[in-house]
């Protein structure tokens, strides 16, 4: 089993995001689950779209379900990036990124407004590098 990443396919950013990590993943450790396609959220009853929408989720290989900034870091470790991610564990640093990591993911259209002057698009796509 691989790691399944939820993701907002309709938030510029988030696809950004996923693009990024999708060209680290040389292995193809992670399947990417677009959670606006209710085809693909079918499959995963155990993950609620409405909450995947607010929050990142994912389903470890053992089959757990974890969130937020515990999937980025898992994620990127997985590509072999963990390094640049790891200071997201430390118990004082989760202090202060876990409410903007909540904050940024609330306001992530607008944000993503101001960035790429695209506050959302109808079906981004990820792809795969060849």
């Amino acid at each position: 089993m691989s790691f399944k990443l939820f993701y907002d396919g309709c938030c510029p950013l988030c696809v950004a995001e996923m693009k990024k990590l999708s060209k680290h993943d040389h292995q193809h450790q992670i399947d990417f689950i677009n959670i606006q396609l209710d085809s693909e959220m079918q499959k995963y009853p155990q993950v609620d779209p409405s909450h995947a929408n607010r929050i990142l989720h994912a389903i470890t290989p053992q089959g757990d379900l974890i969130t937020a900034l515990d999937v980025t870091y898992q994620a990127w470790a997985l590509v072999g990036k963990g390094w640049l991610f790891k200071p997201l564990t430390w118990r004082w640093v989760r202090f202060f990124a876990d409410p903007v990591y909540l904050w940024f993911a609330k306001n992530r259209y607008s944000i993503s407004a101001i960035l790429t002057g695209k506050a959302r698009c109808e079906s981004c796509q990820i792809g795969r590098p060849d």
